[in-house]
């Protein structure tokens, strides 16, 4: 009997110490404080982006001071999501950007939307759930953000320019955000997928993470998941760009700098690859992450 409950002890310790380790690796990976951040210019930190420092702040104070009009959705889980609409030309095509992993619309998209406006498009910059003015307190990597984004098509489509052709565009999570979108039901009026160094699917990006900070993913990985499961309501395996963009019924184009060091180049290439429809893969000389625009 003794051997039973020594092997029963030693159990619930290890289901314990998993238990653990996994509310941890939520908490690291996936949530959000959701604070938005009161820095006049919240430019990442890095030399990477002191290149472009001087741009970036142009293109923050252009986005502040340019008319917009504050728009939002509500989830299917209650959550109220915010954005800017930025109307250039009535009617013209409206694309619909999404920021990055723990970044914010403002931070990340200022730029889209100063391309926008140079080329004629109006822009719809998002704040994601658990980020810059969203609600929410949880990150999940496109699963649910891919959901979202649909939401924001129905804005468009229904309310603010129903005749608009709408082109869906992001950056870094929020390009593996758009590129989950691909195999979904979409309105007529999107005509296209722009993707610029989205990662193939969250477990590949999340175990390079690990590799390149020297942690073992066969042992934190699992955790990981476990995590987004019981702490945050999804699986991060149930759904993938490299998967989605395979049953892709729009035109892609993919953007990559290679010298990203966060989002290997070669992601977008294997999305591209796997994409059936008509496709552009574009490597940046020299871009790091999420700077294939300013470079």
């Amino acid at each position: 009997m003794y051997w039973l409950l020594n092997i029963t002890v030693l159990l619930l310790i290890c289901a314990s110490v998993f238990l653990l380790g996994s509310f941890i690796c939520f908490m690291l990976v996936f949530y959000s404080a959701n604070r938005p951040t009161k820095e006049k210019y919240p430019i990442p930190a890095g030399k990477i982006y002191d290149v472009y420092r001087d741009d970036m702040i142009r293109w923050i104070d252009e986005a502040r001071d340019t008319p917009y009009r504050k728009v939002s959705v509500t989830t299917s889980d209650g959550l109220t999501l915010r954005g800017k609409y930025y109307e250039f030309i009535k009617g013209a095509p409206t694309e619909i950007l999404l920021h990055g992993y723990r970044g914010s619309a403002l931070r990340d998209l200022s730029g889209g939307v100063a391309r926008c406006r140079a080329i004629g498009h109006n822009a719809l910059i998002a704040d994601h759930r658990g980020s810059g003015e969203s609600d929410g307190h949880v990150i999940t990597f496109g699963i649910k953000e891919s959901a979202d984004a649909l939401l924001w098509v129905d804005l468009v489509t229904k309310e603010i320019s129903p005749d608009a052709e709408v082109i869906l565009t992001g950056i870094s999570m929020g390009a593996a955000t758009v590129l989950m979108c691909a195999d979904k039901k979409l309105h007529e009026n999107v005509i296209g997928i722009l993707a610029d160094c989205g990662y193939t699917s969250p477990k590949a990006i999340i175990k390079k993470v690990m590799r390149q900070l020297y942690l073992p993913p066969f042992i934190l990985y699992p955790m990981v998941r476990a995590g987004a499961i019981i702490f945050g309501g999804f699986d991060i395996e149930s759904a993938s760009p490299i998967e989605s963009v395979k049953n892709s019924r729009l035109p892609v184009i993919f953007f990559h700098g290679d010298a990203d060091t966060f989002v290997p180049c070669e992601m977008s290439r294997e999305n591209y690859e796997a994409c059936p429809t008509r496709k552009r893969f574009v490597k940046i000389s020299g871009a790091g992450p999420g700077l294939a625009f300013p470079a």
